[in-house]
């Protein structure tokens, strides 16, 4: 259930310190609230509610302010919790009249929060944060122009700069290897029979695990301060074998007793891990018999198997792991412009990058910054013909004519000048 607040935004003068006192206005938790268009997506949070069942449910500008109060701070969400009840420009922030020396939720309700506000809403208060800056659709200083403006009378001029980046937002995992991850499952499963066989006591013997020996086995390997890459494989083709029979004992276990459904015995969280454990021993078994170090879909966490490694090539962590994303700069603006699981060329996004920013601000940007990687023979050409500047080293072989260089020179230069000139 969801319960809509009064429609009037609370400023901070009608704020209540019982200790006396008053705020001052340019704090900057206020001047934050001011660009928030919290009423405006309210009704969107508030249809993700029924409307007579459950208890009502925490305010909109509570759930996103608590939000940002986490990601601006860096903190967790018990520090959350404490930092806004200790703080009444935090509570006015997050939608309350009056300060009060307690908790105004339990930190347990920010992974609800997080649920609740997902990334399609979190871009939509981006854009509206934008929009509602100057009363129009385009940015203030060096930007474009709006709907009402300059580039609506003249649609062929182009303003602003964009700037364009990629990068890899690490998840909080353990760094993966073959053999921890083998006997991270083989520790899960081990756990999985002793539920599962647990109606069946009186019934049968219990299956043979070998979990100390499994487990010496591992330290064995894991505990070394040089290991060969024969004593990994040996130790992984170990790994694989308990992992194996244990999948076999589960597959016994269910088929013995088919009367009874066993794995509804199973938490949701170890059904899951045993959905995921099945194939990662696929993944590795398969890598194991082929002698090969990658496969497609390769799962590195069974905590998070929707996590893939990105190889992204730099000195210091070749591969990272996490969600890779794609950003656009315009007048100290961000825009989460992708976000994506899987690895892929960022440079095949730049068309469609451009494109939003004419959406948005109805003309094309006077220019782009980007990396060496963005400058493909497409992208080039994409914003030539845009009347686009796209600063950055000449394709193909270095020209030994200086007369080649200073031409190809003047001609970057003037893409967004030059031109222009002659098409008007």
């Amino acid at each position: 259930m969801y319960r809509k607040k009064n429609r009037e935004q609370l400023e901070f003068k009608d704020f209540y310190l019982p200790f006396g006192g008053k705020l001052r206005s340019d704090n900057r938790w206020i001047r934050l609230a001011e660009h928030i268009p919290w009423d405006e997506l309210e009704d969107r949070y508030a249809a993700l509610f029924s409307e007579d069942q459950g208890a009502p449910a925490k305010s909109f500008r509570m759930a996103l302010g608590a939000l940002i109060v986490k990601e601006r701070l860096s903190i967790t969400d018990e520090e959350t919790v404490e930092q806004i009840r200790e703080n009444p420009y935090l509570q006015l922030f997050i939608g309350k009249a009056s300060y009060q020396d307690e908790a105004p939720f339990d930190p347990s309700l920010m992974v609800h929060f997080r649920k609740r506000l997902s990334k399609e809403i979190i871009a939509e208060i981006n854009e509206l944060i934008v929009k509602d800056r100057d009363g129009t659709s385009g940015t203030n200083t060096g930007g474009a122009s709006g709907a009402d403006g300059e580039a609506n009378e003249n649609p062929g001029t182009n303003k602003g700069m964009m700037m364009v980046d990629a990068t890899v937002t690490p998840a909080d995992i353990a760094y993966p290897t073959d053999l921890n991850l083998l006997n991270e499952a083989r520790e899960k499963l081990e756990g999985i029979i002793d539920v599962l066989y647990e109606p069946l006591r009186n019934e049968s013997a219990k299956p043979r695990t070998y979990r100390q020996k499994a487990r010496w086995n591992y330290l064995r390997t894991a505990k070394k301060k040089k290991v060969t890459q024969k004593g990994i494989r040996k130790a992984i083709g170990t790994q694989l074998r308990y992992v194996r029979r244990d999948l076999g004992h589960i597959d016994a276990l269910i088929a013995h007793k088919k009367e009874e459904p066993l794995l509804g015995l199973l938490a949701r969280r170890d059904y899951r891990a045993l959905l995921v454990i099945q194939e990662l021993y696929r993944q590795q078994e398969k890598m194991y018999r082929e002698k090969i170090h990658s496969s497609e879909d390769r799962i590195v966490s069974i905590a998070q198997p929707h996590v893939r490694p990105m190889v992204r090539g730099k000195a210091a962590a070749p591969v990272e792991f996490g969600a890779k994303i794609v950003v656009s700069k315009i007048d100290g603006y961000h825009f989460l412009e992708e976000l994506s699981w899987d690895g892929f060329n960022e440079a095949t996004r730049l068309k469609e990058q451009i494109e939003r920013y004419r959406d948005r601000f109805h003309c094309y940007p006077e220019a782009v910054l980007a990396d060496k990687l963005y400058r493909t023979r497409d992208n080039i050409q994409f914003c030539w013909e845009h009347r686009i500047r796209l600063s950055g080293p000449r394709l193909g072989r270095t020209a030994k004519d200086s007369r080649t260089i200073r031409k190809w020179k003047r001609r970057i230069a003037g893409c967004a000048t030059g031109s222009r000139a002659r098409s008007a």
